[in-house]
């Protein structure tokens, strides 16, 4: 088979490093793709977003199978153009991304699933959660403790144009389930636990992802978990006529009142994806490919009994600047070499040389049997990548739960 992969991030580069392994891949093609994935496959000067050129591409290398990385395509409609031509898509149509590209969207969805989220405030009360209701690259949320916290979280959000949508705060700790979905049936494939903020001690402001372990401590078998949220919504979402095809990510908070909903993500996670996808077991193409058609198998992968932990290196000002270029980066054999795999973020080739550009730059992910284990090899593996500017957090991992 012939795979069309949308993307250029780390977590696309994971995608195509697993879809590479598929006895059942036939050509790995990208849009517009990075170095990383460039080593696996042809990349193609595509935009993400770019459905007429994405729709060109896909009949031109006869792809049989198109993954669709970002959201923000999904959300603007370039699967159901492409569906509409008769190509197969993994990744929800235009409606359907809504319970991404909209929180109030999602509010709606779930209570007409029954399924229980952080309640909505008409006003703010202290300590409360404040979210831009679009699509905010995981940087629209904004915990506010105090009245200084929430006059600029009100403002930042604002910024982002579109509704304010206000939370009550839930306490408790925080894990990413995954399911592959088909329109009808969500089948759990994992869980992981994201680190959001820029500095050690989750301090700074939120980020689109520092680092990530999987498993999750205390979380045994998400299975549970996808049966009592994910697949009301995948019923409610087929109910209204926008049937979701793809893998919907829950983003929870473990209360004591049980799980509640923080969000719902349309797409596999960053740098969630960099933890979760290496530890799948079985052909992640054919399970793609069989949910892009409605036929999902009820098990289709396992997760392995490893650990896994990524680090995610950044430019020096990220998250207030995401556009650090041209800078050589070293190291990335030699972390191979220790065991690590490096997925690249954003990275570009200048000269011949390898250079950072974006805000992201790598995701370092190393696997043992133990997350303690995991958290040591990849650190080793990190401390032999250089870019001048590299910045990361120290404490992925340090402590159980994240």
């Amino acid at each position: 088979m012939r795979v069309l992969l949308v993307g250029s991030g780390a977590r696309e580069h994971a995608l195509a490093w697993k879809l590479a392994q598929s006895p059942s891949l036939g050509e790995l093609h990208a849009a517009p793709g990075n170095p990383g994935i460039a080593a696996l496959g042809s990349c193609h000067p595509v935009r993400a977003d770019d459905s007429e050129g994405l729709l060109a591409l896909a009949t031109t290398v006869g792809a049989g199978l198109v993954v669709i990385g970002p959201e923000a395509p999904l959300v603007a409609g370039v699967a159901d153009e492409l569906r509409h031509a008769g190509i197969p898509v993994f990744g929800p149509g235009a409606e359907a991304a809504r319970i991404e590209g909209s929180k109030l969207f999602a509010k709606d969805v779930m209570s007409a699933a029954g399924v229980a989220s952080a309640a909505s405030l008409t006003e703010p009360s202290l300590p409360c959660v404040v979210k831009a209701d679009g699509l905010a690259s995981g940087k629209g949320v904004f915990i506010c403790r105090t009245e200084k916290e929430l006059a600029a979280g009100l403002r930042a959000a604002s910024a982002f144009g579109g509704e304010v949508v206000i939370e009550e705060l839930l306490e408790g700790p925080e894990v990413s389930v995954f399911a592959i979905c088909d329109g009808r049936t969500a089948v759990a494939i994992g869980a992981a636990r994201d680190s959001k903020r820029a500095f050690d001690g989750d301090l700074g402001p939120n980020t689109g992802g520092m680092g990530a372990l999987s498993p999750v401590p205390s979380l045994d078998d998400p299975t549970g978990l996808v049966a009592q949220i994910h697949q009301p919504v995948i019923d409610e979402l087929a109910r209204r006529g926008s049937p979701f095809i793809g893998c919907l990510f829950a983003g929870l908070m473990l209360t004591e009142r049980g799980p509640r909903v923080l969000e719902f993500n349309a797409r596999f996670g960053d740098p969630e994806t960099q933890v979760l996808v290496p530890r799948l077991e079985g052909d992640l193409l054919g399970a793609l490919a069989a949910a892009a058609v409605g036929n999902l198998p009820s098990n289709p992968l396992a997760e392995s009994a490893e650990a896994a932990v990524t680090v995610v290196l950044t430019g020096p000002e990220y998250p207030a600047r995401s556009d650090y270029a041209g800078v050589p980066i070293s190291g990335l054999a030699e972390a191979e070499q220790n065991g690590a795999v490096v997925f690249h973020g954003g990275t570009a080739i200048r000269d011949g040389r390898l250079v950072t550009n974006g805000g992201r730059i790598l995701s370092v992910t190393a696997f043992a049997p133990t997350l303690p284990e995991a958290r040591t090899r990849a650190y080793a593996a990190v401390d032999t990548v250089s870019f001048e500017g590299m910045r990361f957090r120290t404490d992925i991992a340090a402590v159980a739960g994240g």
